[in-house]
Parts: structure tokens; C-alpha cells; sequence
């Protein structure tokens, strides 16, 4: 039901933007979120949006280069990836559900995946 596009490879310092789209049904009442996990690595948060807009959450070592969005209307979300450092490398997955502010970070209280987009950062 989640689809995410938009990964590459790209060198360092480089930028991608990862979008996340429902190919059915609608999460308009749901929070959405961007998670990554690299190789042998457990997958991590990475970056969300309160349900009821305002209040953006990063994963610190992303904030100031990455910028979450998000379109209600069109079932949309967008994960603007700027100055991009070798570590960013992982598969990047957006994830739904009806999550809690204070489990908004923890991947098992989002119930909906998508199947992930790989970003590659070359050094």
C-alpha cells in the first residue's frame, strides 16, 4: 500500500528526495514516517511529522540536511535528502500508522511498509 521512489546513487554532498506515495487506500489519519536501515544495522527512525501538522522530529545526525513533507490530500510524503554523507547510506522506508507521540521514533508501532528505496552514497 506504501510505495517509496526516488533512491540512487549519488557522491557525497550530493541530494535526493525520496517521495512515498498510497497506492490504495488513504493515511490521511494516519502518521507517516521515514526509517533507514543499513547494512547489519537495525533498522532507525529517521524523520516524522506530527498528525496534526506543526511539530517536525529528525533523527539529529539528518537534521539541518534533511526536510520532511507531507500532502494530506494527495497521500503523499517527501523526504528531502541534502548534503549527503557516505553514513546516509541505507534502504529508506516510509512506514503509516496510528502511533502515539511518545513511540513516534519506534518501528514497531507503525503498522503499515512500504517496501524501501536504496540510497547509495559514494565517498
Amino acid at each position: 500500500q506504501l510505495q517509496a521512489s526516488g533512491g540512487g546513487l549519488v557522491q557525497a554532498g550530493g541530494s535526493l528526495r525520496l517521495s512515498c506515495a498510497a497506492s490504495s487506500g488513504t493515511f490521511s489519519s494516519h502518521t507517516v514516517a521515514w526509517f533507514r536501515q543499513a547494512p547489519g544495522k537495525a533498522r532507525e527512525f529517521v524523520s516524522t511529522i506530527k498528525l496534526g501538522g506543526g511539530t517536525t522530529y529528525y533523527l539529529d545526525s539528518v537534521k539541518g540536511r534533511f526536510t520532511f513533507s507531507r500532502d494530506k490530500a494527495k497521500n503523499t510524503m517527501w523526504l528531502q535528502m541534502n548534503s549527503l554523507k557516505p553514513e546516509d547510506t541505507a534502504v529508506y522506508y516510509c512506514a503509516a500508522g496510528r502511533v502515539i507521540l511518545s513511540t513516534l521514533r519506534n518501528v514497531e508501532a507503525y503498522e503499515y511498509w512500504g517496501p524501501g528505496t536504496q540510497v547509495t552514497v559514494s565517498s
